[in-house]
């Protein structure tokens, strides 16, 4: 059997040749236009046989920019070259227990700790000149205390005189009571040691993959920052997850710790279209690899609302392609400021439940496609490289950018 081209690099080859010929003489772009199309000829008509010709238009569109998942694409983008100019943070020195140390690689629930740690000393957003800082960044790294099995308490009490250490040496918290000073906590226990230091939590910006109202989680303040959990299990591949190959309406699988996990399971549990289940964690390769690849075949995957609010699940989803359906009364999305989260997933109230089924029926036609090249095109927003712009850390950045001028005093 010949295999099948992939389409993801034939479209990546013909976009980078358009975008070559944006800057040529009228005889260079005639030269483009044929040299185009001679290049068509030959690298697609022999596959056409192979392509999803609906499928591969729609994903070459979608990796287009449209801007349309925006709230101001105009607004946004200018406002975006801006902080990469001038946007400063001053780094505090590192404490012995508490920073996060080069050599250490942190995977799973501190993940985008690390790479958050790793991607702002590398950047050109640092400045050794507190005098030019916009924001000053406190380098707490609540999962190296945890790797000492900690408790709370201790943790809490290391924190807070670490902090504490800070405000006697320098200057700078005292300027503001700490309002232009921010911190980065990535799992529920950070949340839990560092509300124990209650100056830190109600003054400064927290970056946190918690952002639930249940943890004192301030919109206009503090920053929600994804829980992306890289390296991924399974590769994000349009070819494979394409809306053509796409036939089952939705799917969960997780445990039931929340009432509206329960009423999920119980409603939906057996029903034919969507695949509904109570499971404990995957720990084998086997189960996982079973689990990883149902997010190629369904349309929607379900987030409801856990014991905990994390965004796990729903980076999950956008990584493959899957939309996401939130199920959340109470949930701040990452960037949400910056992204209209109703282009690209759709969002439920916790009662929404009894009717999970009609709603998505309802959305599984025009609207899922859209939905879903949405999807495509916010991808690279959910993703930790070293550094890209408009990856995760960028989007970070650009939130906090957002908030350099808020000052609770």
């Amino acid at each position: 059997m010949e295999e099948e081209p992939n389409l993801d690099v034939l479209q990546d080859i013909h976009l980078h040749a358009n975008n070559d010929c944006s800057c040529c003489s009228i005889r260079d772009l005639i030269f483009c236009l044929i040299f185009s199309l001679i290049f068509f000829s030959v690298t697609y008509l022999p596959l056409l046989p192979y392509m999803d010709i609906p499928q591969f238009f729609a994903e070459w569109g979608a990796a287009r920019f449209t801007g349309e998942v925006y709230h101001s694409q105009k607004v946004m983008h200018k406002d975006y070259a801006e902080m990469e100019k001038k946007f400063r943070i001053y780094v505090y020195p590192d404490d012995d227990d508490t920073n996060n140390t080069k050599n250490t690689i942190i995977s799973g629930k501190y993940a985008s700790e690390d790479h958050f740690f790793r991607n702002i000393k590398e950047s050109a957003f640092i400045t050794r000149d507190p005098l030019q800082a916009h924001l000053f960044f406190i380098p707490i790294s609540c999962s190296k205390l945890h790797q000492k099995m900690l408790s709370y308490k201790e943790m809490a009490s290391i924190v807070g005189k670490y902090v504490e250490r800070l405000i006697a040496m320098y200057p700078h918290w005292n300027r503001t009571l700490g309002a232009d000073h921010f911190f980065v906590t990535c799992h529920e226990i950070d949340v839990r040691a560092t509300r124990q230091v209650p100056f830190l939590v109600k003054n400064a910006i927290r970056v946190v993959c918690s952002p639930s109202y249940a943890t004192g989680f301030i919109p206009h303040k503090d920053v929600s920052l994804p829980l992306v959990m890289q390296p991924f299990a399974m590769p994000s591949s349009t070819t494979r997850n394409g809306i053509s190959k796409r036939k089952i309406l939705g799917y969960w699988a997780g445990t039931c710790n929340s009432e509206t996990r329960t009423k999920l399971v119980n409603l939906w549990g057996q029903d034919d279209e969507l695949d509904i289940r109570c499971s404990k964690g995957f720990k084998n390769n086997g189960t996982k690899g079973v689990r990883m690849n149902k997010f190629y075949r369904f349309k929607f995957c379900i987030c409801p609302v856990g014991k905990r609010a994390t965004t796990k699940r729903i980076t999950m989803a956008i990584h493959y392609g899957c939309v996401p359906v939130i199920m959340s009364d109470y949930y701040d999305l990452p960037f949400n400021d910056i992204l209209d989260w109703r282009k690209f997933s759709v969002i439920l109230k916790e009662s929404d439940v009894y009717n999970l089924k009609d709603i998505l029926n309802a959305k599984a036609g025009e609207d899922y496609r859209k939905l879903y090249n949405h999807l495509l095109e916010v991808k690279k927003h959910f993703q930790w490289n070293r550094p890209v712009k408009y990856d995760t850390f960028g989007m970070v950045m650009y939130d906090l950018w957002l908030r350099r001028n808020v000052v609770k005093y």
